[in-house]
């Protein structure tokens, strides 16, 4: 146990122990006998979300299967599911979902408890696709909880402190096509004077910048549906240039792991993600912050980051300006509010890192910066009371079910 780390290398686990159950009923068994616990799922977390002075719940060994009700407009999903694992049956029944992460290789159940997102202006975080799902709560009892529920809002975006999620129902759309288009060095004052200009280029775009040059992005990518009018050149309205051959969002880095550029069309499921699911993104080493910013707040906070570069820069290997709609989710960054994400992948300087946040986050502390709850951020300084309108209800739902 002393030498399990998450994916990134950036922890070691405090916890003691490590269970691995195989089904639900054993899940079931073993709950009630552990006291303290946590779920682990993909352990693409970055911050001690997952971890626990007990015992560790693996869900690696738990059934993945999925399945799509096309009459209720669902998909199914077990508890040890990837993003990867759903998509042969969403193409075998031509249904799709909205929006996806950057990475197809996390657990479905991890990646909505700790609210991660994609990008796109009218895109809710994975979490939003939920209409239903099924919990084992640390007293052994199998919770479901279906739309209209009161604790929903609450359960999904959870940060495993309720149980076990072992199934989700998540809303499907059908099938469509994206193609994705990367555009270089588009000059950064341009697009925080009409930042919604830029985002709304497409179904989802991504701002992609080193910091090296505090005044050039280094990439933007934009992923436009198919069956939706095209809108502009986005080289042309972003005032950059497209790029001459597929691209990793990290500047120099061998393109092989990213998804297929270029502009031409393919499915949803290939182009919404950044990287394909049948290469390793990268071999971890890293550590990942992202705070999520109230939109109306966003140009100010960008510029105030902007100002850090020279602090910024050493430490990065990218930082990445994404958007996510608002939703009502209790925990979740977007509760309430439109907003933008400042993604920054560090190199694994647990020392820099732990460094530079004060000054990053006393930037961010004007702005109502939410961080994001599977990564790096000053978690003794996290006013949650202050920053989540329903923090007390949230407080309520744990002691009614005993996390």
């Amino acid at each position: 146990m002393s030498t399990r780390t998450n994916w990134g290398g950036n922890l070691r686990y405090a916890a003691t122990r490590l269970v691995e159950p195989v089904s639900v009923a054993q899940l079931q068994e073993v709950l009630p006998t552990l006291g303290a616990a946590r779920a682990l799922g993909s352990r693409h977390s970055f911050s001690r979300v997952a971890d626990t002075p007990g015992v560790q719940v693996s869900t690696a060994s738990l059934p993945r299967s999925a399945s799509v009700d096309r009459d209720r407009g669902v998909l199914r999903v077990e508890g040890g599911a990837r993003y990867s694992d759903l998509v042969p049956e969403l193409d075998r029944t031509c249904t799709a979902l909205a929006n996806l992460a950057s990475l197809p290789h996390i657990t479905v159940a991890g990646a909505v408890a700790t609210g991660t997102h994609g990008s796109g202006d009218a895109l809710g975080s994975l979490a939003t696709q939920v209409t239903a799902l099924e919990i084992v709560g640390w007293d052994g009892e199998l919770r479901r909880l279906a739309a209209g529920h009161p604790d929903l809002p609450g359960a999904v975006v959870s940060l495993g402190r309720l149980g076990v999620v072992t199934a989700l129902e998540l809303a499907v759309e059908p099938t469509y096509e994206v193609g994705q288009t990367v555009v270089e060095q588009v000059p950064l004052d341009a697009v925080l004077d009409d930042l919604d200009a830029a985002t709304s280029l497409g179904h989802s775009v991504s701002l992609f910048t080193t910091w090296a040059d505090p005044d050039v992005l280094d990439q933007v990518w934009v992923k436009r549906r198919t069956d939706r009018p095209a809108g502009p050149d986005p080289a042309t309205a972003l005032g950059g240039r497209p790029a001459d051959g597929p691209r990793h969002p990290i500047p120099g880095v061998d393109p092989a792991p990213a998804t297929r550029q270029g502009g031409v069309p393919g499915p949803w499921w290939s182009r919404l993600p950044h990287f394909r699911a049948d290469h390793v993104p990268s071999a971890g080493r890293e550590i990942q912050s992202e705070w999520l910013l109230p939109r109306p707040h966003a140009v100010a906070a960008l510029e105030a980051v902007r100002g850090l570069a020279d602090r910024l820069a050493p430490l990065l290997q990218v930082c990445e300006i994404r958007t996510v709609a608002a939703d009502d989710l209790w925990l979740s960054g977007a509760s309430g509010t439109d907003v933008v994400g400042l993604h920054l992948t560090w190199h694994l300087d647990p020392e820099g890192v732990a460094a530079v946040l004060p000054a990053l986050e006393a930037r961010l502390a004007p702005f109502a910066a939410r961080p994001h709850w599977g990564k790096v951020h000053r978690e003794e300084e996290l006013d949650a009371a202050a920053l989540y309108p329903r923090w007390a209800d949230w407080q309520d739902l744990l002691r009614r079910w005993g996390g």
